[in-house]
């Protein structure tokens, strides 16, 4: 078991990278010709895809990072790098920015617009997955992984409660807020990158210690 500190820092970049305020434009417009009962299946739907999809990868991630011969260290720096990346987008550009092709969303139904692009890749897309293997890979034992799975599970909460308020939200949220919480958010996720980095580096490099 690590420091408590340690996974109130993993729920934070969690939802830092998952950026559940940052979709609600995305939903938004997706499900534009949904009526509210269909929109409430589809954030149902969301949320459970989103945080299945992180606890598999929470018990089973590593292990395809073995499969394919690859270190936790080079993961971690690989993993930094991405999030970083993520990071400067989110300050950098707006959520408004994001357009969806009407003819294709059409072409979908409510659950697999749901499960593709909503939960996979934009919730629990390729830097929420490399932060939970890199944060699995930190500590071993039934209560280390007890609460990773309870930050997981507060994630999966936290989304609920987004998708719960939705229609208030849209009546009452400006593109500007969107837009300031997604750069806060950026902030704080440039700064978890770094410290990836650093700590991959590190191990990579034992004279760097």
């Amino acid at each position: 078991m690590l420091d408590i500190t340690e996974y109130t820092k993993f729920l934070i970049a969690i939802l830092a990278i998952s950026n559940p305020i940052g979709i609600i434009p995305v939903f938004l417009t997706l499900t534009a010709d949904h009526t509210i009962s269909q929109r409430v299946k589809i954030g149902q739907i969301v949320v459970i895809a989103t945080t299945l999809i992180l606890l598999i990868t929470l018990f089973f991630g590593e292990f395809v990072l073995n499969v394919f011969g690859i270190s936790i260290d080079s993961f971690r720096v690989g993993g930094g790098i991405l999030i970083l990346l993520m990071a400067i987008s989110m300050l950098n550009t707006s959520h408004g920015t994001i357009k969806q092709n009407r003819n294709t969303v059409e072409q979908h139904d409510s659950e697999s617009i749901a499960v593709v692009p909503l939960a996979m890749p934009l919730l629990a897309g390729p830097g929420a997955i490399g932060t939970v293997i890199i944060n699995a890979s930190k500590g071993s034992g039934v209560i280390h992984y007890s609460l990773l799975v309870t930050d997981i599970i507060l994630l999966g909460v936290v989304l609920w409660l987004i998708f719960k308020i939705m229609p208030l939200i849209a009546k009452h949220i400006s593109s500007v807020g969107i837009n300031i919480s997604t750069r806060i958010m950026g902030l704080i996720l440039a700064a978890i990158a770094i410290e990836f980095i650093a700590n991959g580096l590190k191990g990579l490099f034992p004279a760097l210690n």
